[in-house]
């Protein structure tokens, strides 16, 4: 029998562009079947090193960035992909980079993790946890100092909630009044770790955020349109010269921490739980179906089309040309070698 807990949650449309949620809905399907089919991929040996995956998370990508302006600035960490895409993107260039081909976006040198489109305002994804926020940061402040009136957003996670560098960028920005949103991502686990285990909080990881001054809130993140809403709100406060904002967006990740994980510290009751009732895919779609901004069927369509963006990508990704190793010290900076200086062996 199902009950109330297990139905999916519906949520709000009140304050969003309806004209444009169908491209929403579009955008999250798009990452979700992106993000989908890089497990198998990756076992396949079609991408070296393997890919975090953001499957469950479409919600907070599509909502931070559609509340945006286009010459805003993001930045991501580790787990990039959803960022990127909802960012503009195009999956074929995104994936050609994951296989490591000469399309991709870095010429197929930087993977995963290292995605970056400038053109877009996409400063890149990196590795280093909390590394994100602080390339974010930095931005921030050259905008503020530039006058640019351009807005930066800085993602990292919940296991980035206790690294010291993340809270010196948070107490930094506030203290300058920087034009930052500052985004955790609390998708629970921090590679194998519940954040039940790894963080010491009376309350949220927002209520530890606003001990620096600046207004912190925990949204959530399986609610494109609580993001969004957020996000807009945020985005009013720095670009007025209000200085940054915290929003920690409660999500889940679907797959392991990386393609190949086999994810035995949570429970498979847990997962479809979370897919079951808070899907946010599932969710803005229904809400747009009992408003009648999705006709019958449509939904499927966008689903199939969806499909089809990323086998075209996948097409793209395997037709290109690996990059030519006579190229690969272009773009690298290196300090001189002295052969004869005292590191010589």
């Amino acid at each position: 029998m199902v009950t109330a807990s297990d139905r999916l949650l519906e949520i709000q449309l009140d304050g969003l562009p309806l004209d444009e949620l169908e491209e929403w809905l579009q955008t999250m399907m798009v990452i979700r079947e992106f993000e989908d089919a890089l497990e198998p991929l990756a076992m396949s040996g079609k991408l070296p090193g393997g890919a975090h995956q953001s499957s469950g998370q479409e919600g907070v990508a599509v909502g931070v960035v559609r509340a945006l302006a286009p010459t805003d600035i993001v930045v991501s960490p580790h787990r990039p992909h959803h960022h990127a895409l909802a960012k503009g993107m195009t999956p074929g260039v995104v994936m050609a980079e994951l296989w490591g081909r000469a399309t991709g976006c870095a010429g197929g040198r930087g993977g995963s993790m290292h995605l970056n489109d400038f053109s877009r305002g996409y400063f890149g994804s990196n590795a280093i946890v909390g590394g994100a926020l602080g390339i974010a940061m930095g931005a921030a402040l050259a905008a503020k100092i530039r006058g640019s009136g351009q807005v930066c957003v800085g993602f990292f996670g919940d296991g980035g909630a206790n690294t010291g560098r993340t809270w010196e960028f948070v107490n930094f920005a506030a203290v300058e009044k920087m034009p930052l949103i500052v985004v955790c991502e609390n998708n629970q686990y921090a590679v194998e770790t519940s954040i039940t285990s790894s963080a010491a909080l009376a309350g949220t990881i927002a209520d530890r955020a606003s001990g620096f001054g600046l207004p912190a809130l925990q949204v959530d993140g399986q609610d494109v349109g609580a993001v969004y809403r957020a996000v807009l709100t945020a985005h009013q406060r720095a670009a007025g010269g209000e200085g940054p904002t915290f929003i920690e967006t409660v999500t889940y990740r679907y797959h392991g921490h990386q393609t190949g994980e086999i994810a035995n510290y949570r429970t498979e009751e847990e997962l479809e739980r979370w897919r079951r009732t808070r899907d946010p895919i599932q969710r803005l779609r229904q809400a747009l179906e009992s408003v009648g901004r999705l006709s019958p069927g449509r939904g499927d369509e966008l689903a199939a089309t969806a499909k089809e963006v990323v086998e075209q990508a996948i097409r793209f990704a395997d037709e290109s040309p690996f990059p030519d190793p006579a190229t690969a010290a272009q773009g690298v900076m290196a300090l001189p070698f002295d052969p004869k200086g005292p590191m010589a062996s």
